[in-house]
């Protein structure tokens, strides 16, 4: 992004003016901006109307008095077009571009969408096919429709590709205070990783949430993920497009969808992006980190007024990974003189109704129960109906848990067991003071625990140094490309550093006497590249202990060759020493994802490959300690680490057999279309690849 757009962005987000270009509906828009509280200028431009809805129009965008900072065009396509251009002429900051018809609708909306981004040039342009933007800290809301947002002083930003999904998010009564909403639609110019590289500018925008179907810039996606990690900036993502019906919508939505759904996991796991399953966790993950205080680990002090409560705190802690420290002796001596003799005095704390309106005694439990050194507390609490009168001793206990934790200088939440029992009222009050109010105990706790999670492993994941580095994004190549044969894959990833067996490449006539100098016992295969599944074939024999073995399994192989794979021509084989029994076997790939990613996959191999499925994915290029990890993490990892008594693998050999690879592949990015190394045989004196395929296409 150039200096001038990226300036011409922050005057799109930060606007000192606005114009709206189209009829009745951006009068209207104008007009919800004035009643927002707006203060700038605005102006409506319209060629045909001295005024709509009783606001004056500018005929033409030739005579605004100044460039604009931002402009909400809503006009067809074709006039949407000649307006961009002038408004670049006039020295706009940015335009939402409202119409729909371009990339989305297949060839030739993509060329009118390259002509829109010609006309453009360094303004700032969201869209098309978008809602557009609201503003709720310069109270601006470029957009087509009314909304429920309100005004704050600081929140969240939320890119989405869904203008419905935006919409509705503005209309739910959860209370998320939201900085920023936009809809990015088309992602023609600006798209998610260009907003958020600039969002994290402002100091007041506390998380960001993204609803994705695709993303269109993954090197530049990752750059800003990995600013906002160095910055402890949560990113909360709900991606849809799982299912394969899902992604079929999504690329006839917004043209974006590349990448299977498993390397979207690997690029959030490796910037630490906190991926959710639908909208309630969404936004209810949002506000945990809206405050913009998060904590510092995963143990909280609990509090509730019912036993019931108190035991589904305890169930969904653990489900969250939460942990829920002891009172020690000093605060249980304290809660005795305040609770009655059947208040139980553990974490979470039921302190029972009987100290309930008693401002006292509250103040009393909470200054005992917040001395802790849980790195958090939280407050179960359900507002009754407004007609039974008993709301403002809720109004209380919510007012002297919120000094309670300024005094002691703790973070947290409030939840209520029913989302609807936390009212708007209480959820404002505890966003003004900084305390997350978030709506059900099950979904409150889940959403501390991502937050939790995400502020635990945040300074690992910097330590491990992957996030800092921008995943190779190779481009779709033409074809299937060649496939070396085994002898010419194990060559060229021995010289990046990978063990292989000390073979002999040798013809069938000239076998026995290779056999003889290399030694038994020995393995034989037929080398060719039109054999990828050798064992199918039958062109693999192994523990050859002598001459006649040999000479059988070299009649036996050209038998069986000619019957299951005539094709074939038996002119040159393959002698190794036959591996001794390893540890474990794996397997090592390339997965190579055009426009995307190159993924190198760690899983369980040999036989066990189907079986077990049981796989790691890490995005390229990778850490040796991201590749560690992966390994220990997989379900087969206990083999490798003195699985029954029997040794330990050399996991130092492993690692580096594994980044040998991974050297390989980044090497040859602009031709790899295929990689295996299955299996990977893994002793407690190092590792040996014993078969591996390597497929090169034309760059």
């Amino acid at each position: 992004m150039s200096q001038t757009l990226r300036d011409n962005l922050k005057r799109l987000l930060a606007p000192r003016h606005l114009a709206f270009v189209g009829g009745r509906g951006m009068a209207r828009a104008l007009r919800r901006c004035a009643e927002g509280g707006y203060g700038g200028p605005m102006w409506l431009v319209n060629p045909q109307h001295d005024s709509l809805e009783g606001v004056p129009c500018v005929r033409s965008v030739a005579e605004l008095p100044c460039g604009p900072d931002a402009v909400f065009v809503a006009t067809n396509r074709e006039l949407t077009l000649a307006c961009v251009a002038e408004l670049a002429a006039k020295g706009a900051g940015g335009a939402i571009c409202y119409a729909s018809g371009f990339a989305e609708t297949g060839a030739a909306g993509q060329a009118l969408q390259q002509r829109l981004l010609a006309a453009a040039g360094d303004m700032a342009l969201l869209g098309p096919n978008c809602y557009g933007l609201l503003d709720y800290l310069h109270r601006s809301a470029l957009w087509p429709v009314a909304h429920g947002g309100q005004p704050v002083e600081r929140g969240v930003a939320v890119l989405t590709q869904s203008g419905n999904f935006a919409y509705n998010l503005s209309m739910s009564d959860r209370s998320l205070p939201v900085a920023y909403m936009a809809s990015v639609g088309n992602q023609a110019q600006l798209g998610i990783a260009e907003l958020m590289d600039v969002l994290l500018d402002e100091p007041r925008v506390t998380a960001i949430g993204l609803h994705l179907e695709g993303l269109k810039n993954v090197p530049g996606f990752a750059r800003a993920a990995y600013k906002a990690l160095q910055r402890g900036i949560p990113i909360v993502a709900l991606k849809t497009g799982v299912s394969q019906i899902g992604a079929e919508l999504a690329l006839s939505h917004t043209s974006s969808l590349s990448g299977s759904d498993a390397l979207y996991d690997s690029l959030f796991a490796r910037l630490g992006v906190i991926r959710v399953s639908g909208p309630v966790s969404f936004v209810e993950t949002l506000k945990a980190a809206a405050c913009g205080r998060l904590p510092g680990g995963n143990s909280l002090v609990a509090l509730a007024c019912s036993g019931g409560d108190a035991g589904l705190i305890a169930d969904y802690a653990e489900r969250n990974d939460l942990r829920l420290p002891g009172l020690d002796a000093g605060q249980r001596d304290e809660l005795a003189t305040v609770l009655p003799t059947y208040a139980n005095l553990v974490n979470p704390l039921d302190f029972t109704t009987a100290i309930w309106g008693d401002a006292q005694a509250l103040e009393r439990m909470l200054d005992s129960a917040l001395r802790s050194p849980a790195d958090a507390a939280m407050l179960v609490l359900d507002y009754p109906a407004e007609f039974t009168g008993e709301r403002p001793e809720c109004d209380l206990l919510l007012e002297l848990y919120c000094a309670a934790l300024a005094r002691h200088g703790k973070g947290g939440f409030v939840t209520s067991a029913f989302p609807e029992l936390l009212p708007r009222a209480a959820r404002e009050r505890l966003h003004a003071q900084g305390v997350a109010a978030l709506q059900g105990v099950e979904e409150g706790l889940a959403a501390w625990g991502r937050i939790a999670g995400y502020s635990q492993r945040r300074q690992a994941l910097l330590d491990l140094g992957e996030a800092a580095l921008v995943p190779l994004c190779p481009p779709a190549l033409p074809g299937r490309g060649r496939l070396l044969d085994e002898w010419q894959s194990k060559q060229a990833l021995q010289a990046f550093g990978l063990t292989v067996p000390k073979g002999v490449q040798s013809t069938p006539d000239e076998a026995l006497a290779a056999a003889e100098a290399l030694g038994y016992p020995l393995v034989l295969k037929a080398l060719s590249a039109h054999l990828p599944h050798k064992t199918e074939a039958g062109a693999v024999a192994l523990d050859l202990r002598d001459t006649a073995a040999v000479d059988a399994a070299l009649a036996q192989m050209r038998a069986r060759l000619a019957a299951l794979a005539p094709p074939v021509a038996f002119d040159r084989v393959l002698l190794e020493p036959m591996a001794s029994a390893p540890l474990a076997e794996l397997i090592v790939g390339i997965k190579r994802e055009s426009d995307f990613a190159l993924a190198l996959v760690i899983g369980a191999g040999g036989v066990l490959v189907e079986l077990l499925k049981d796989s790691r994915c890490l995005l390229l290029p990778t850490t040796p300690g991201a590749i560690r990890a992966a390994v220990l993490e997989l379900r087969s990892a206990p083999l490798l680490q003195g699985f029954r008594g029997r040794a330990a693998a050399d996991l130092d050999a492993l690692v580096a057999a594994i980044g040998a690879v991974a050297d390989y592949a980044c090497e040859n990015a602009g031709q790899l279309l295929e990689l295996d190394v299955n299996p990977l045989l893994v002793g407690a004196h190092g590792t040996v690849a014993v078969d591996a395929l390597i497929r090169l296409g034309h760059a």
